[in-house]
């Protein structure tokens, strides 16, 4: 049979102290988790406050992008009509008569 190694003589740990050193793990350790669920619930507040920040800002281009639209489409329109008066008096100084315009037109 083999010798066992080591000492027979060792003391046994003190058990009272690995409590209290466990103990003290556990509160750092949930002071921690306290810490972390606070900022959580921080960072939650902010995410909040941002998508409603940008729910607005999409909106107001939904908007503006509306209205450059109808911008664009009357100055279009002015375009075009400008364009059919020059054409229409080019054609009148040409010695056209309005009835042959009216005709070209149709």
């Amino acid at each position: 049979m083999p010798r066992t190694k080591g000492s027979k003589n060792h003391t046994k740990s003190d058990i009272a102290s690995q409590i209290a050193e466990k103990q003290s793990v556990i509160q750092t350790l949930t002071a921690e988790v306290e810490e972390i669920q606070k900022d959580i619930e921080e960072k939650k507040a902010d995410l909040k406050a941002k998508k409603s920040e940008l729910k607005s800002a999409e909106k107001e281009v939904v908007k503006l992008e509306a209205k450059k639209a109808k911008a664009d489409q009357k100055a279009a329109e002015e375009a075009k009509k400008a364009e059919a008066e020059s054409v229409l008096k080019k054609l009148l100084a040409s010695g056209m008569s309005a009835d042959e315009i009216l005709e070209k037109l149709k």
